[in-house]
């Protein structure tokens, strides 16, 4: 879904949040209608080196580089990290952004990151395994990865005409929905897990917060089902 400026706005399934042209700098996003989570989860980062995964037109970055942190913003999409170049030099911070696919990661050393984040960029990712081994390598011991993802209730349910809320789709499914920014693979937490885990991470946050009910990010949808799962883990062994 679009605005008439262009930009790319909230959906009911979509990866297309970290995409939105007017989002804040002021802190970092972790979801739709969620702007003070991130104090909890994320702390202070100054002096930090922190990896934004997936930065899409690089809100959170600048965020965090404001914030005195020392930030790797990787994106895929080339017209993405144009605007995130853009954005950086608007706000006169600075940010070393990578055109690259978020589970190539070879130019960031091993154990030389403090923090990883990552807003919903892989739900555009089918194959998460290849990515969690690549931030398990560049991580520090015991640092911690923390992501969002859509809810996976999120791609089950429509809001019905009559205030209701339907499942059109079964929890098992695996085809990914939406196409283009909005390409949404579904990732229910079990799997998540599982591949956390077999990646040598161990999860310690679990998190399916509530939206600010009257948020700009607002869908039929809000209320009944939490647009965001979050997840922390932190890294074991070495």
């Amino acid at each position: 879904m679009s605005d008439p400026s262009g930009a790319v706005t909230w959906t009911r399934y979509s990866t297309a949040f970290p995409l939105a042209a007017d989002r804040s700098v002021d802190h970092y996003e972790l979801g739709p209608d969620l702007p003070t989570l991130e104090r909890r989860l994320i702390g202070d980062v100054e002096g930090s080196r922190v990896l934004d995964l997936g930065c899409g037109m690089g809100h959170g970055a600048v965020a965090l580089a404001r914030q005195g942190a020392k930030v790797i913003a990787v994106e895929p999409d080339p017209t993405q990290v144009a605007h995130a170049r853009e954005l950086a030099e608007q706000h006169l911070v600075r940010i070393e952004l990578h055109q690259a696919d978020l589970a190539e990661l070879a130019f960031v050393s091993s154990a030389s990151v403090d923090l990883v984040l990552s807003a919903f960029s892989l739900a555009a990712v089918d194959d998460l395994d290849r990515v969690f081994r690549q931030v398990h390598r560049i991580l520090q011991p015991e640092a911690p990865f923390l992501l969002t993802l859509p809810h996976p209730f999120t791609l089950l349910a429509r809001a019905a005409g009559d205030g209701s809320v339907r499942v059109d789709r079964p929890f098992t499914a695996g085809s990914p929905l939406g196409e283009g920014p909005t390409l949404t693979y579904p990732h229910q937490f079990a799997g998540l897990h599982t591949s956390l885990t077999r990646a040598n991470f161990r999860v310690d946050v679990v998190l399916e917060p509530e939206s600010e009910p009257r948020g700009r990010w607002r869908t039929p949808l809000t209320g009944w089902i939490p647009s965001t799962l979050v997840l922390r883990a932190r890294k074991e062994g070495t």
